[in-house]
């Protein structure tokens, strides 16, 4: 049996009055998604536990089979494996972001959680001088704490401890992610907790740190938005997850170019396949992750290909692109996908959203998202079409985690 895993990274929203009621995702042209619905079972899940975050980092690792509420400990830690950083039992990894605050009506908004889509070189420079910055104003503290450059404006703090020392930061820290804030007043999201002092602080201070950094005066000199801050959110400590492998007796390859589920591959066993050309973004080259994925289908029993792009075009508010890149999803990797798998025998698509990402807010949700579940086993419902609408007619699985159970047993139906 090949399975087969697609997450079109916060596709799910709600109804949209411009587009007559309907969703992206029903608006959408997607005939590959619809016939997989028309021959096999189209539901819902919910992957984002009340007491946790609606974000990817719960979302993706409860889409992988794996219980948020047993080992979700944080983002920054799953970003941490991505990039080969290993994390003691008295370390910390903190998420940080190259954001751009501006004034607006003596107010601190949010402009943009990602300064502009910041390169990654241009990171690189700001964050030697955040740390230097940090070496200036926390001498105390500068040696321990250390600045990770990460991919365009995701980077990392990482914190090492020694045994028997008191921990700066502590599980009840909360933060909130800067994507949450677009548009929006800063004033009262500031980390709050034990170590929530220290965090603080470097965020105010990276403002001056940054201020007239020659990467900002070239930005802000080609019309781009400087990086004015680093915004300190999703703190934790390494979390222990058993080896997919060791729980499903199959063998799994993961296809992203987003540093979260690398880390969610690196820590549960996966093999990560990296594709020239996909970057996390709206311009990624969705045929190339396609052929990956076939390539991969070879050896591997799972492939997962995930797609950040509708989750990026619902942040920036536009319904348009959200409905191109669904449908740049469905033409380019799952129609693609299917028609190779029909080929091979035995398998099974899978075809879900991590969280709802609504258009109206710009920023994640939680609830329940659709999914598709199509192939050898699997017999069709009633659902027509692949969508929320057809989903609230099908089944709830709640919570999300263990539709990966369902997807790998052997008779779905009979769950």
């Amino acid at each position: 049996m090949k399975y087969l895993l697609l997450i079109p990274d916060g596709a799910a929203d709600e109804p949209q009055a411009a587009l007559n009621g309907r969703t992206p995702l029903e608006a959408a042209h997607t005939p590959a998604m619809d016939a997989l619905a028309a021959r096999g079972r189209v539901g819902r899940a919910d992957h984002v536990p009340p007491s946790l975050p609606p974000g990817s980092e719960v979302a993706c690792m409860s889409l992988l089979g794996y219980d948020p509420l047993t080992f979700f400990t944080g983002r920054a830690p799953l970003e941490a494996a991505a990039q080969g950083i290993s994390l003691g039992p008295d370390d910390w990894a903190v998420r940080c972001n190259l954001v751009t605050i501006v004034d607006q009506d003596g107010q601190s908004v949010m402009e943009d959680f990602t300064a502009g889509h910041i390169s990654s070189e241009e990171a690189r420079e700001l964050l030697t001088a955040s740390q230097a910055g940090l070496a200036k104003d926390f001498p105390e503290l500068a040696a321990s704490w250390q600045f990770v450059p990460g991919v365009s404006y995701r980077n990392l703090l990482i914190h090492r401890g020694q045994p028997g020392d008191a921990s700066p930061l502590g599980n009840e820290l909360r933060t909130v992610p800067p994507h949450d804030l677009m548009d929006k007043p800063v004033i009262d999201a500031f980390p709050r907790g034990r170590g929530s002092r220290f965090l603080s602080e470097i965020m105010a201070a990276s403002e001056r740190w940054l201020a007239e950094h020659p990467v900002n005066v070239a930005r802000r000199a080609a019309g781009q938005r400087p990086a004015t801050h680093v915004w300190l959110w999703g703190a934790g400590k390494a979390p222990a997850m058993p080896s997919f492998a060791d729980l499903h007796g199959v063998s799994a390859t993961m296809i992203t170019a987003v540093d979260l589920l690398r880390g969610l591959a690196s820590l549960s066993g996966w093999k990560r396949r990296e594709v020239q050309g996909a970057t996390g973004y709206l311009d990624t080259d969705y045929a190339a992750k396609a052929r990956a994925a076939i390539e991969e289908l070879e050896s591997a029993d799972l492939v997962c290909v995930h797609v950040e792009a509708p989750d990026e075009a619902s942040h920036q508010g536009d319904t348009a692109e959200k409905i191109a890149a669904i449908e740049r999803i469905d033409a380019l990797i799952v129609a693609p996908l299917v028609k190779h798998l029909q080929g091979c025998g035995d398998h099974r698509i899978l075809i879900c959203p991590d969280h709802p990402t609504f258009l109206s807010t710009k920023t994640h949700s939680r609830g329940g998202v659709p999914y598709v579940v199509a192939g050898s086993g699997i017999p069709a419902d009633s659902a027509v079409a692949y969508g929320e609408s057809a989903a609230l007619a099908g089944p709830l699985t709640d919570p999300g985690w263990e539709l990966m159970n369902e997807f790998l047993r052997t008779n779905v139906a009979g769950g």
